[in-house]
Formats: structure tokens, C-alpha cells, sequence
């Protein structure tokens, strides 16, 4: 107990500089409460566990956390490992110290695995307690960090399921929260356990790259303080390796070895104001080279997590590339600490830093999308990729900044502004000019949504949303939209397509829509008016098997209304990525309440458990005559010669086709498999098409992906 009560007078020490007496009184209070509830316990290290929770406190003091939570950091395990109840820590501290203690207890005894219904319930619980306090999530990730730290006491396959949570959840969230010291650690320290091998070989190559530049960057940071000082400016530098896990997504992202990697080294300027800031880098560029397109202004328009930096690469000294980051020690602090930076409580109330504020904001998202989702599967995936967006930034009308992320269209701004308005958005206009709803859209661009009094979500919205926001509003809308609302939009839709015929839905005889609802499988006509309105089946689709049930007298219905599709029927038409069909192919239509009907090959493996159930497949055949060009895929089996893949897109190029996408797998002996998506107008054109490669030198073998069970590597 000694060795404890020297460590919490070393943390006494720390706290006395920030914080007020009776706040320290009551953090010694809840160390002794914690010391004697955990009396006789011990970590596998073999350490008193009371060390753990006074680790904890002091990670939290180093970011300058008020009393309340480093008092739950101290008690953050009596509920669950000592039995003690949340009222009596409300009655013994206070309400808000209890709540913080049972928000990460809760968290705690969930143990997230592969499961998706155990993630969900995590998440949930995560999302309820962060929306109640956001210290909580503050608490937790001090809790996991010293958890990894020592981490090496563990079993081997637990040590890589902590690592693996890790790096998925805990690591992005103090990341999106602005807690950048803790998100490097996080991932370095995960990195090294899911990969040792990689990471080992990396952190030596790194050592040495460093070892040989010492000099050089010695030489830089010296530069820099004297060009600042020229022109009379004060402040630090600072340089720093970048980490570990940083650089290794980096080379994985652009596919280069480390010495091809910029960025690897960069150095830290801070400054007394912003206008600082911009002077300092105009000194910056003026004695170095900087490098096309590596400036961003993250002061002007701060990232999500409230980030805010002056970013640039400049080429300094025998060329090495590094970059710099400028901002005030304002900024450093909340690039470093994050939502723990000017943690504030005054009488009771409490006041938000501007990061703080964008997190409480985030958090409030999360709690409005968890009410719009039903599903769980579907609410992990909105979490998890939620967490860390690649944003874009753009504007309202009135000059307001929309922070979105990278591949957003007007739908997911409309949506980002207000649900209503996302719900009621019938048209955009970017830049004044009119555009499609289904068009990405690019930071700087102005923004202005067209809405109408009726509701427009619809269920080809979904292939045009990337945010998480718009997405589960889109869903809820679209599962709200039941019995008579449902009944009355499919009603409209079906009309709608019903006129392009000529032809009322009143006027259709009962006999044969009695008919057409039995090869439907459809109990009634309001139930199939229901099914178009919720998008479970297209309305024009509905419409032609409607025009065959009246024009041929068949006993299965289903089986003779094939409808005529060309190709141009757009959205609520879609073709499966995984078969790729193009005209000529045998055909049959899948009805999915997402991306309306899509068309696969009949020999696609994804459809042949399915497409003999006319309730959820139908056949449909192309038209004649189709204008227009679609997508197929080749697997070209070719000797692994220099210069092959020029040659084999030269025969494409002769034939004045274009290639849409191409992969390769790495060789295997002396040969290797190519993947191309060629563009085609039909059968016939594809026949052609490996005709001519079949003839180009080196090639083995040209063949067609018909299903993903083609694109496994096959050569032996």
C-alpha cells in the first residue's frame, strides 16, 4: 500500500497546479474509497489493482480533467468488481461523480466480439452514456490506454482481441473527439501487437532513415527558428517522426515502400495568434520550396473534431520533404487534449470549448441516428464508419460552412442541414446552376436545395447517400411509411406508371389482378400498393406485368410477363456488380427494398438460390435494339512478361473500346491474371473483344467473370 500512496502523492503534486482544494480533497477521498475497496485484489501483472484506477487518474491529469473525473477514474471498477452500488457513491461524492462510474461500468461489462448483435448492444450503450456525459468516453479511453500499456501480461490471443477493439473503436473515437495523444498511442501500441513482424521491420527502417538525417533535420528545425526570428516572430519548433501505425497506412494507401513516403518527418510551429500563423508560413515558403497541393487551412474551416492548423509540405535540405503544421498554443492544446482541453465547470453549469461543443453535437447525430435504426447490423456499419470521415467543405446559401464527408452528394447536405429539408429536397442548384441530387460534390462549392411541400425520399436515395445522417433518416422515412401512407404513395407511384400505357388502375379487371396478385404471392391489391409505396417493388416494373396479365391469358402469369428492359430505365433499375450482365445474357429481375429491381445474369450463384420465387424474382428480357454501352468483366491469364499490359490495352484501344477498370493479382510461377471492365454495347461486341486478345502475344487465356466465384485466382 506504501508504493500506492506515494503514487497518489506524486498525482497531488500534479493536481495542485489546476485544481481547487475541495475538488483535490475529494479525488484523495476516492483513492482511499477505491484502495479499500479493492483490498486484496490484483491485476495479472500481480500489481495491487488499486495501481490501475490511480494510472488511470494520472493520464487524466496530465489533460488538466476536472475533480468529478478523476474521482470516477479512481472508482470507475468498484460497481463491477466490489459489488458497491451507484447510490452509494452518489450519497458519499456526488450525482454526477455516481453517473460517470456507471456509465464506464456499463461499458465494461459488455465484451465486444465479432458478434453483430453484442457490437450493437456496445455501441448503443456507448452512445446512451456519452449523450448523458460526455466525460465518459474521456474516462474509458484513459482506462484502455493504461490497459494497452500493459497489455504484455496477458494471454497472446487476448492481447490481439483488445488490440483489435483497439484499433477499430477506441483509437478512431479519440481521434473524432480531438484526443490526438491518445489516438497515436492507441494505434501504435495495437499495431504492434496485431502485427509484430511488420511493425518491428518498420520501426528499424524508420530508426535508420532517422539515424542518417539527424544532422539534416537538426539543421532544418535551425533554419526555421532563424527565418522566424528575421522577421520577428516568436515562436516554438518543434520536430517529430511521425507514428508508427500513421506511416504504415500511408504506405498501404498509396502503395509505396518508406522511402517513397512523404511525410515521414515534420515539424511543429507554434505561434502567439492566427495572424501569426499565416505570416509564419509566408516566411516559410518564401525560404523553402513548398509542394503543389500539400496546403490546407484547417484555422479558416477547422476539421469535425474542431482541429485547427495551417498544414504544408515544403522540400528542404538535400530535398528531403517534411511537413509543417503551424497554429497558436490554443490550438496545440485542443490538437493535443481535444475535448479534455478547458474542461470548465463553473456553478454548476458547463462550458464548452468549440471542440467540446462539435463533439457534444457528433454525439447527439449518433443518439438521432440510433433512433432511426432498426437494425443492428446496419447500425455498427453507421458507427464505424462514421468515425473518421474524410471531409469536405461546403456552403449554404447564406454563407454558412457544411462539413461533410469526401463523396457526398446534395441529398446528404440537405439532410445535414435539417431531416425536413432532406426529406422534402425534390432538386439543387450548386453554384447557382441546377444539378442532379446524384452528383458528388467538392469543397468551396455553394449549395441550395429545392424542397417541396410532399415528402420526396424514395428508395434509389440510398445508392446516393454516403453519410450515416441521411442514410438512417432515409430508412426510417421509408419504414414509416406503412398502411394507408404506404398504400397511398404506392398508389401514385402505380398510376403514375400505369398512365405511360394508357391505362387507369381502376379500369383493370378483377379476375385478372386476382391472377397477377396470386403469381405475386400478394394477399391483396392494398398489400401490393404497400409493397411499391415501401419500394419493396418497382412501380413500372408492376405496371408491365399488369399490361401482360390483361394482353396474354397464361396460367402463370409470372412466367410470360417478361418485361422489355433497354437499359435506360434509371434508378430504380440497377445491374448487379457481381454478374455484370449486358444485353444478349439471360436475364431475371431480383426486387430488393434498397436499390429497387436489380438485373443479374441466371446463372449468377448470388441469384440461383432465389430466382425460381416469383415473390422475389421475375424474368425479364432485353429490348432489340439497345443503344448505350454497360460494363463487363474479363479474366486475362497472360505469361508475366515486361510491357504485357500496354500490349493487351493497345488491342483494346484498336478496337475503340475503353477499359473502365483494371487489377491484377501478383504472379504465380511465370504467370499472372489480369481483371479488366471493359465497356460494350452487347454480347456479340464482348465476343469480339477476346477474340482480339486471344490473339495478342503472351496471352493464355481470355475468359468471363460471370460471379464473384470467378475472380479467384486460378491459375495452378
Amino acid at each position: 500500500m506504501a508504493t500506492e500512496v506515494s503514487s497518489m502523492k506524486d498525482l497531488t503534486k500534479s493536481l495542485k497546479t489546476y485544481m481547487d482544494s475541495d475538488q483535490l480533497e475529494q479525488v484523495k477521498k476516492a483513492f482511499f474509497f477505491a484502495a479499500n475497496a479493492h483490498s486484496g485484489q490484483y491485476r495479472v501483472s500481480g500489481d495491487p489493482y488499486v495501481t490501475h484506477p490511480v494510472a488511470v487518474a494520472e493520464i487524466l491529469a496530465k489533460f488538466k480533467m476536472d475533480g468529478d473525473s478523476l474521482s470516477a477514474a479512481m472508482l470507475h471498477d468498484v460497481i463491477e468488481d466490489s459489488g458497491i452500488p451507484k447510490s452509494f457513491l452518489s450519497k458519499e461524492f456526488n450525482k454526477d461523480v455516481a453517473n460517470l462510474v456507471d456509465g464506464v461500468s456499463k461499458l465494461d461489462k459488455i465484451k465486444i466480439s465479432g458478434k453483430e448483435d453484442e457490437q450493437a448492444e456496445y455501441f448503443q450503450k456507448m452512445v446512451l452514456a456519452m449523450s448523458q456525459d460526455i466525460r465518459v468516453i474521456v474516462v474509458k479511453l484513459a482506462d484502455r490506454l493504461h490497459n494497452m500499456r500493459t497489455l504484455n501480461h496477458l494471454a497472446i490471443a487476448k492481447q490481439k482481441r483488445i488490440s483489435k477493439e483497439t484499433i477499430e473503436i477506441y483509437a478512431p473515437i479519440a481521434h473524432r473527439i480531438g484526443m490526438h495523444q491518445i489516438y497515436r498511442e492507441l494505434e501504435d501500441r495495437a499495431f504492434e501487437v496485431l502485427n509484430p513482424h511488420r511493425a518491428t521491420i518498420l520501426r528499424k527502417a524508420i530508426d535508420t532513415a532517422t539515424k542518417g538525417r539527424k544532422k539534416i533535420l537538426s539543421k532544418i528545425e535551425k533554419s526555421i527558428k532563424e527565418k522566424l526570428k528575421e522577421n520577428n516572430l516568436t515562436g516554438d519548433v518543434v520536430g517529430r517522426q511521425k507514428h508508427l501505425y500513421g506511416i504504415f497506412k500511408k504506405m498501404r494507401k498509396q502503395g509505396k515502400p518508406l522511402s517513397e513516403v512523404l511525410d515521414v518527418y515534420a515539424f511543429k510551429i507554434t505561434v502567439e495568434s492566427a495572424m501569426d500563423c499565416y505570416k509564419a508560413l509566408g516566411v516559410l515558403h518564401n525560404a523553402f520550396s513548398p509542394i503543389e497541393g500539400r496546403f490546407k487551412d484547417y484555422i479558416a474551416i477547422p476539421k469535425s473534431n474542431s482541429y485547427q492548423s495551417l498544414h504544408t509540405g515544403v522540400i528542404t535540405f538535400d530535398g528531403l520533404p517534411v511537413e509543417i503544421q503551424i497554429r497558436t498554443n490554443e490550438m496545440d492544446e485542443l490538437a493535443e487534449f481535444g475535448i479534455a482541453a478547458h474542461w470548465l465547470y463553473k456553478s454548476g453549469e458547463e462550458k464548452d470549448s468549440p471542440v467540446q461543443a462539435r463533439a457534444r453535437r457528433w454525439v447527439n447525430n449518433l443518439v438521432e441516428i440510433q433512433k432511426n435504426t432498426e437494425n443492428s447490423r446496419d447500425f455498427v456499419e453507421i458507427i464505424k464508419t462514421g468515425l473518421v470521415p474524410n471531409e469536405i467543405y461546403v456552403f449554404t446559401p447564406k454563407g454558412r460552412i457544411i462539413e461533410l464527408p469526401k463523396g457526398s452528394t446534395p441529398i446528404d447536405f440537405a439532410f445535414m442541414v435539417h431531416s425536413d429539408i432532406g426529406l422534402h429536397c425534390r432538386g439543387c442548384r450548386i453554384n447557382k446552376n441546377l444539378a442532379p441530387l446524384s452528383v458528388p460534390l467538392e469543397s468551396g462549392q455553394t449549395v441550395e436545395i429545392i424542397t417541396d411541400d410532399i415528402p420526396q425520399a424514395q428508395p434509389s436515395w440510398l445508392e446516393m447517400v454516403v453519410t450515416s445522417r441521411a442514410r438512417s433518416a432515409i430508412r426510417h422515412q421509408l419504414k414509416n411509411l406503412r398502411s394507408s401512407e404506404a398504400r397511398k404513395f404506392g398508389k401514385k407511384l402505380l398510376e403514375n406508371s400505369l398512365a405511360q400505357h394508357n391505362l387507369k388502375l381502376r379500369s383493370i379487371p378483377k379476375s385478372r389482378m386476382s391472377k397477377l396478385l396470386d403469381s405475386l404471392k400478394v394477399n391483396s391489391l392494398n398489400d401490393l400498393l404497400q409493397q411499391i409505396g415501401l419500394g419493396i417493388r418497382p412501380s413500372n416494373f408492376v405496371a408491365n406485368q399488369i399490361m401482360q396479365a390483361i394482353d396474354f391469358d397464361s396460367p402463370s402469369l409470372i412466367e410470360s410477363s417478361n418485361l422489355q428492359i433497354s437499359g435506360s430505365e434509371g434508378l430504380l433499375v440497377n445491374y448487379g456488380p457481381c454478374c455484370k450482365p449486358i444485353p444478349g445474357d439471360p436475364v431475371v429481375a431480383h426486387f430488393t427494398a434498397g436499390r429497387g429491381m436489380v438485373i443479374h445474369q441466371e446463372r449468377c450463384k448470388n441469384i440461383l438460390p432465389i430466382k425460381d420465387d416469383p415473390a422475389l424474382c421475375a424474368p425479364v428480357q432485353w429490348e432489340d435494339n439497345i443503344d448505350g454501352n454497360f460494363s463487363a468483366e474479363l479474366v486475362v491469364t497472360t505469361q508475366d512478361r515486361p510491357g504485357i499490359l500496354a500490349e493487351i490495352s493497345s488491342a483494346i484501344s484498336e478496337m475503340n473500346k475503353n477499359i473502365e477498370g483494371i487489377r491484377g493479382e501478383a504472379p504465380v510461377g511465370n504467370q499472372v491474371q489480369l481483371f479488366l471492365i471493359i465497356e460494350v454495347s452487347g454480347r456479340d461486341d464482348l465476343a469480339n473483344i477476346m477474340k482480339a486478345l486471344k490473339k495478342t502475344k503472351n496471352v493464355i487465356s481470355v475468359n468471363r467473370v460471370h460471379s464473384s466465384e470467378d475472380r479467384k485466382l486460378k491459375i495452378r
